[in-house]
């Protein structure tokens, strides 16, 4: 295994163990975060996102594998399992992939079906419009704002 694949496993491995601590030091100061519904977070508000999703994560479990890196990029496959904020059990199959340099990630892509996602976070309400840009457009807004108010009360 490779230094950078390494990287990757360390950062896998806290999450695992809900250690958004060392989470934390696998990430660049210069990183920048997507997905589905978190869009260019820099590393405080990546940082403070695990953090977040990690502390309210009760029932969280993560299962990791087919780790690979060269060069400069990586990437992994995960699976996280949880209940959503609905009440609803979610299991969502997510492809991340990497851009790392001097040991650090700098920029980190997670990928996974929206619709999917939504369908099993919000119920019926998801089937019948989770497909939809306007849906996906008001579920970044509040997950945003559900940060930034993270933020405000935990520096």
């Amino acid at each position: 295994m490779n230094e950078n694949e390494q990287l990757i496993e360390a950062f896998y491995q806290a999450f695992q163990n809900k250690d958004w601590k060392t989470m934390k030091t696998c990430y660049s100061e210069e990183v920048m975060f997507n997905d589905s519904v978190f869009k260019n977070l820099d590393y405080y508000q990546t940082t403070k996102m695990w953090e977040m999703l990690l502390k309210r994560g009760k029932d969280l479990k993560l299962v990791f594998s087919n780790i690979e890196a060269t060069g400069s990029t990586g990437k992994a496959t995960w699976v996280a399992t949880y209940t959503f904020s609905t009440g609803n059990k979610v299991e969502n199959h997510i492809q991340a992939n990497f851009e790392i340099k001097d040991g650090k990630i700098i920029k980190h892509t997670d990928s996974f079906d929206f619709y999917e996602w939504a369908k099993q976070a919000f119920g019926i309400t998801g089937r019948l419009i989770g497909w939809t840009g306007f849906f996906r457009s008001k579920v970044q807004t509040k997950a945003l704002e559900g940060l930034e108010k993270y933020i405000q009360k935990n520096p």
